[in-house]
Parts: structure tokens; sequence; C-alpha cells
């Protein structure tokens, strides 16, 4: 992950909307290009190991759309909130662009 999206390390545990880095500081599996931004659905409720949870959520690509589901096992420590570009865009067809819209229907006066 680039700098300037490494921003505070999480001190609490996560809540659903956050939106987190995972990278190797989180777990070895995401080290290097592994890593990972994920908005955050769910966190497990019990903590198997002092430190560690379990978390559900979307992992997002650099347009912030989710592009897969996953459940990941993380230490807190390592977790970092990650730089939000703010909600997001909703999905479908953009308007026309250049063509001009008429305002009474053509052949009748």
């Amino acid at each position: 992950m680039p700098d300037a999206e490494r921003r505070t390390l999480v001190n609490e545990r996560p809540s659903p909307g956050d939106l987190l880095i995972v990278d190797g500081a989180a777990s070895v599996q995401f080290a290097g290009d592994r890593a990972l931004r994920m908005r955050v659905v769910s966190v497990g409720a019990d903590e198997p190991y002092p430190g560690w949870l379990w978390l559900t959520g979307y992992v997002l690509d650099r347009r912030d759309q989710a592009v897969a589901k996953r459940e990941i096992y993380v230490q807190l420590s390592g977790l970092r909130l990650a730089a939000t570009a703010g909600p997001p865009k909703p999905r479908g067809r953009s308007p026309r662009r250049g063509v001009p819209r008429t305002t009474r229907a053509r052949g009748r006066s």
C-alpha cells in the first residue's frame, strides 16, 4: 500500500463500516502485493488468542467497489484505518451527453 494510504493504527476493535488497510503487519498472509483494503461487515465475538480476531468484510478495488467477500484472521495491532474517498458512487448508466433534449413532441402544433 502507498504511504499516503497508511493512517492511524487501530487501537480498539473495528466496527462494521470501518475501512481498513490489511497488510503484513496484520498477518503475514497479507504481506507485499497481497495487502488489501477491506470494508468491515462484522467482527468475531470471541478472541481465540489475545490480540487476534476474525473479520468479515468486502475487499475493495482502487475505485472503492467491492470485489470479494472475505473472512480473515488478523492481529488488531497491525490494522490501520484507510483514507475514505467518500460515499460509494452508484452503479448504473450515466446520462447521455451531447444530445439535446426536446421539450415537446414533434409533429404536433
